[in-house]
């Protein structure tokens, strides 16, 4: 195993790269771990080692469209972006799209560091949308939901 240090928009991450399959990676960004997909996939038999990956910061994942019109959940909204605080795991979503919420209303619980944090709507307005489910993993910074 590969282990990195890593250093994106001041925040310091320690990147462990465990297994390269085809394009994937799968990667422990400061112990979380993540499947990462490589814009290109490495030849094991021309790269037997990794000496410079290119691992890009986790990013929502885009759902295939269903049979049905997807809803807006799984689109950015518009309006103001709730980021997680910290790196850690969604345990609840409190609210649904179209929802008002107001200042202060807890909207999803974010586990880190084996401790619940209520993650709050800072703006009142309508839930627009919603990027996370329960149970996935999110990075300090990435976008949560939107208030419009």
């Amino acid at each position: 195993m590969n282990k990195y240090q890593y250093k994106v928009k001041g925040v310091d991450y320690e990147v462990e790269i465990a297994e390269v399959e085809g394009n994937i990676a799968k990667v422990n960004v400061n112990g979380i771990p993540f499947e990462v997909e490589l814009q290109k996939p490495i030849n094991a038999a021309k790269h037997p080692t990794m000496n410079n990956p290119k691992v890009q910061a986790p990013q929502p994942v885009a759902q295939k469209p269903a049979a049905q019109p997807a809803p807006a959940a799984q689109a950015a909204g518009a309006g103001t972006p709730v980021k997680a605080p910290l790196p850690g795991t969604i345990t609840e979503v409190k609210v649904q799209v179209g929802q008002q919420v107001n200042v202060g209303d807890t909207v999803l619980v974010l586990e880190a560091m084996k401790m619940q944090n209520n993650i709050e709507a800072e703006t009142a307005g309508q839930v627009t949308s919603i990027l996370v489910k329960q149970g996935e993993t999110v990075m300090e910074g990435s976008v949560l939901l939107t208030i419009g």
